[in-house]
């Protein structure tokens, strides 16, 4: 039984009150991450701005890319803040090598990316020498899942070493184990950091908790945090890895 229902999976329908914890994890974990003095980013992470206006808001120039085969929202010429700049690209052949401090490729870039180790090669081009990178991808967890639930048994019987999902929208995705995470971001050169699930707590148990009492939020993102379940394949939908290029 898929833990999440793939229709859910946009944030919307009865686990809202989840995707409110969830987003909060996310914003809390880049903040953790965000480097702690001005820096230049480079945002991959689809063109939806999010990620590039808390960036810009700790004080950091952020280059965002919006992808043409990944969003179908209209080209916007200004960001809402200076720091911002918006480019339209397929890939990062735009920028020299070197060049940024830091990329942010969340929002499941590299499972959305299906050959992956260019993706990542390139991000480890761009990056200077003590940078990192913040990735998202989709868990081995829910890509099983997600063929269980379309009865694609035949699928699960057969899966190698790459999980190609197709998704009921007709979309495929790519997902990861945290040791097949681990080799991609050290196959471009870069060592890994930390690897885990995004989180580990369930929406039930989130509903739960929130449904008590609904300032219980910073509660609870500070218990997930705290919970420290590297490399756990066991639990979550998503995976989040954190690397550096190495000087």
């Amino acid at each position: 039984m898929l833990p999440i229902p793939a229709k859910e999976l946009n944030g919307s329908g009865a686990l809202g009150p989840y995707w409110t914890f969830y987003n909060a994890v996310a914003a809390e974990q880049l903040r953790r991450w965000l480097p702690r003095r001005p820096a230049l980013l480079l945002d991959i992470s689809g063109g939806r701005g999010r990620w590039a206006a808390q960036a810009a808001r700790r004080g950091h120039q952020v280059i965002e890319v919006i992808d043409f085969r990944r969003t179908a929202e209209p080209w916007l010429r200004d960001a809402r803040d200076d720091r911002v700049r918006r480019i339209r690209a397929d890939d990062l052949a735009f920028l020299p090598d070197a060049c940024v401090d830091g990329v942010l490729a969340e929002e499941r870039a590299l499972s959305i990316e299906i050959m992956a180790e260019s993706a990542i090669a390139d991000v480890a081009r761009v990056l200077k020498p003590g940078g990192r990178v913040l990735v998202s991808v989709d868990s081995l967890v829910l890509g099983m899942a997600i063929l269980a639930e379309q009865n694609f048994w035949a699928h699960l019987r057969q899966t190698g070493e790459v999980m190609l999902v197709p998704w009921p929208d007709g979309s495929i995705t790519r997902c990861f184990s945290s040791g097949q995470l681990r080799e991609l971001l050290t196959g471009a050169g870069l060592t890994v950091e930390w690897v885990r699930p995004r989180t580990v707590l369930s929406p039930s148990t989130v509903d739960h908790v929130l449904s008590g009492d609904a300032r219980a939020l910073g509660r609870l993102v500070h218990t997930e945090l705290e919970t420290r379940p590297d490399d756990d394949d066991t639990v979550g939908i998503h995976l989040v890895a954190s690397a550096r290029r190495d000087p």
